[in-house]
């Protein structure tokens, strides 16, 4: 056969002795299938390790444009107020009365106000009706006079 025919390798050691003894005083002090030692839990609640939290990296946005702002100075301020105490307000108090978006707050009113009209008000004091409308009482800077200001809207 063909396998006879081949000479034949001298037997040797796969390692050295000293290695072999190094390797086998290893496996005496830890044992072949040494077992590590089970956890002794002395809670009865268990809580979940926390884990590497990765920020979100979108591949593509989920909206295609971004939101608009419903509230515009056009959407917040409706209307100006023309009763008599409203009149009485500019006159007197240098204020003007609007009516306004419920949502609307203070400082959106205010913003409005001048970008609609141009003008710069010292502070807006507001109430919800009973009706459900909010009214803004805006009073202007000493700069500014609210009777003219109704004039050029058109209240007056």
């Amino acid at each position: 056969s063909p396998t006879s025919a081949m000479p034949k390798k001298p037997a040797t050691a796969k390692g050295a002795p000293a290695a072999k003894a190094a390797k086998a005083a290893k496996a005496v002090k830890e044992g072949l299938r040494s077992k590590k030692p089970t956890k002794v839990r002395r809670n009865t609640t268990f809580h979940r390790p926390k884990t590497l939290k990765k920020p979100r990296a979108p591949k593509y946005l989920r909206k295609s444009a971004p939101k608009a702002n419903k509230l515009d100075q056009f959407q917040i301020i409706k209307y100006p107020l023309t009763t008599e105490s409203a009149m009485k307000k500019i006159e007197d108090n240098n204020t003007l009365v609007f009516i306004t978006d419920v949502r609307a707050n203070k400082r959106q009113i205010s913003q409005a106000v001048k970008k609609m009209y141009d003008i710069s008000c010292s502070k807006v004091n507001t109430l919800v009706r009973p009706d459900g409308v909010k009214k803004a009482y805006v009073r202007l800077t000493q700069d500014f006079d609210a009777l003219d200001v109704a004039n050029k809207i058109g209240i007056i």
